[in-house]
């Protein structure tokens, strides 16, 4: 059987379930369709799920293991999303790597099955140091990371502060830095409007094309589902994106990175501007800088396999340094 139609079974069993429910749970049948299609892909893909307690938060992770020997394998690779995300929007990257590295994919503190407290830190700072005791507890020394966006702005601050832990640092479409040319999502915050923070489903369908240039398709039913958790999460994403997003020294110590660094930017970027990465190049002339044509703000979501093969490329190269 082949490859791919092996990897649509689980799918459309997922999906065939989900509609058997669908008469009475309109629109939870979407957040059931998404998770189980998410578990599906995830363990086809060789990730899975483990949870593990660091200072009192439960957090819920994505790992891969050698696929002949049930081993960890390889360099570590560890990916970070973006504010609001979660662990799936690697998935589809991380496949490539699941075989050769050892790859770990955290909900972050206040996403996906980690969930949120109020009383939970959610700055940068906070954020990083809850990744070093994750590590720790999985006995994992170093790492290449990986972030996008809020993600990217945290991969960038963990090889800051921690060098010795880093094997190299990559930031996709990261936040954190300015942007000459003010975004879409910035001249609406300048306007008082944030677009991640929606009181209904027609303000999600505003916010989601600005998101990826090229998303992949999703039924209806299933934006509808995570549009209404959106709204139900607008407390917690508020207090979180407020924290998330207060300044760091990474404006001011960015020069003093020394790891291999790559910078990965979508040209269709509408949340953070492209003219950002000549001020991410400007502070850290040594790395590797690539503009990504007809992509938006989530490449490895976008264009998966394409941002896969770039990566892997500039691991190899960072690899032999």
């Amino acid at each position: 059987m082949s490859r791919a139609r092996t990897l649509k079974l689980p799918l459309l069993a997922a999906l065939a379930a989900a509609i058997g429910w669908s008469a009475f749970t309109y629109p939870a049948i979407g957040q059931l369709t998404y998770d189980l299609a998410s578990a599906a892909e995830s363990r086809l893909y060789g990730l899975h799920k483990e949870r593990v307690t660091v200072d009192g938060v439960p957090m819920v992770l994505y790992r891969s293991q050698g696929r002949n020997t049930g081993q960890h394998t390889g360099d570590a690779i560890l990916m970070l999303h973006g504010f609001s995300a979660d662990k799936d929007v690697w998935a589809r990257f991380a496949r490539h790597f699941t075989g050769n590295h050892q790859v770990i994919v955290p909900d972050l503190a206040g996403h996906g099955e980690t969930g949120y407290q109020p009383d939970w830190k959610y700055s940068i700072p906070a954020q990083s140091e809850r990744l070093v005791k994750l590590l720790d507890q999985l006995g994992v020394q170093r790492v290449h990371v990986i972030g996008n966006s809020m993600g990217g702005h945290l991969a960038a601050y963990f090889a800051l502060h921690h060098p010795k832990r880093t094997l190299s640092a990559a930031m996709v479409d990261p936040a954190g830095l300015p942007q000459p040319h003010p975004s879409e999502m910035e001249r609406l915050r300048a306007e008082g409007h944030n677009p991640f923070l929606f009181d209904t489903r027609a303000g999600f369908y505003r916010f989601y094309p600005m998101t990826m240039a090229q998303p992949p398709f999703m039924p209806g039913y299933v934006l509808d589902a995570i549009a209404d958790q959106y709204i139900a999460r607008k407390a917690a994403l508020t207090q979180i994106f407020n924290e998330s997003h207060q300044p760091t020294d990474v404006s001011t110590r960015l020069g003093q990175l020394r790891a291999p660094a790559l910078i990965v930017w979508g040209k269709q970027d509408r949340l953070i501007d492209v003219s950002a990465a000549a001020v991410w190049q400007a502070a850290l002339p040594q790395a590797q800088v690539v503009l990504l044509d007809g992509i938006g703000h989530m490449p490895m979501v976008e264009a998966p396999a394409d941002t896969a093969k770039l990566y892997a490329a500039f691991i190899g190269q960072a690899g032999t340094r």
